[in-house]
């Protein structure tokens, strides 16, 4: 609605006569001590239907709207079961993860420790059984179990 259409409509509004109440339309009468004097009753204008005329605004065709098409959801994705595990890696290994979660910082890309074994492990699901084979003989078996603590 542009300003000066709601300019009109605030003006037709403060000029428009205020509609009295019911009681307001009956005048009480009182009767004079002498009886040859007529009562008149006082008059009372009736306030009129027609209040101030607003007018609406003009509006235009609106699109019919377009008939919703049901969307078909996809089914949910169940989350993987996570599987909490412990396991025993040499010290000098360890040091390599963390050297490889530097090295994804540097690169952008901030990484956990359990994101670079996952990465890990994909790699490996990739190789073929040639490279596989050769990847599991170049890390050499070590006792598994906790290491014993050395004070």
């Amino acid at each position: 609605m542009n300003t000066t259409a709601q300019k009109a409509l605030v003006q037709a509004a403060v000029k428009a006569p205020t509609v009295k109440t019911p009681a307001a339309k009956k005048p009480v009468v009182k009767k004079t001590a002498t009886k040859k004097a007529a009562v008149k009753k006082p008059v009372v204008k009736k306030a009129t239907t027609k209040t101030a005329v607003k007018k609406a605004p003009i509006k235009t065709a609106a699109p019919k709207p377009v008939k919703a098409v049901k969307v078909v959801k996809p089914a949910k994705v169940k989350k993987p079961k996570l599987v909490r595990d412990s396991f025993t890696i040499p010290k000098d290994e360890y040091v390599v993860i963390d050297s490889l979660k530097v090295r994804a910082g540097k690169l952008g890309q901030a990484v956990k420790k359990s994101e670079l074994l996952r990465a890990g492990v994909k790699a490996l699901a990739a190789m073929s059984d040639i490279q596989f084979k050769a990847a599991l003989s170049n890390v050499p078996t070590i006792k598994t179990g906790r290491p014993k603590n050395s004070k």
